[in-house]
């Protein structure tokens, strides 16, 4: 790549490649550092048998507590398929929820009852320290 014009004192042009050289170098020790050696699959865990099979299948059911509509009069209210007046969800659901460690709730109400009715027993399933609380709508349950 060298161009010579002569014996004279004619300028010489040619591509110093000494430093190109030296940055392909410095990139390619780059590049095997960043690449790990050894591939590093997922840490998993084995799944244990249940300690007390009867508490276990107690713990997992899912609490859902229903707010249903009477008309001209207060709603009713359920906790699974017991029914309980106003002033006994915050102490049953505090029961409930003292022993376990997935927190989570649902409330199902009726089309027709007024919202601040739901709206209070998310109230109390948060004072019960409740961590998640979802509501069930008609297409929730229908699957769609």
């Amino acid at each position: 790549m060298a161009m010579d014009l002569g014996q004279g004192g004619g300028s010489m042009s040619s591509i110093n490649v000494t430093p190109m050289i030296d940055i392909l170098l410095v990139l390619l020790i780059i590049f095997m550092v960043i690449v790990p050696t050894t591939p590093n699959g997922l840490n998993t865990l084995v799944p244990q048998p249940p300690k007390h099979k009867q508490q276990q299948q107690t713990n997992d059911r899912t609490i859902v507590v229903q707010v249903l509509y009477q008309g001209g009069a207060p709603p009713a209210y359920k906790i699974n398929d017991t029914s309980y007046a106003y002033s006994q969800l915050l102490p049953e659901l505090t029961k409930i929820y003292s022993n376990r460690a997935v927190r989570v709730m649902f409330v199902r109400g009726d089309p027709n009852v007024d919202f601040r009715y739901i709206a209070d027993v998310i109230d109390i399933g948060k004072a019960a320290d409740v961590d998640h609380i979802g509501l069930m709508t008609p297409k929730m349950e229908a699957g769609d």
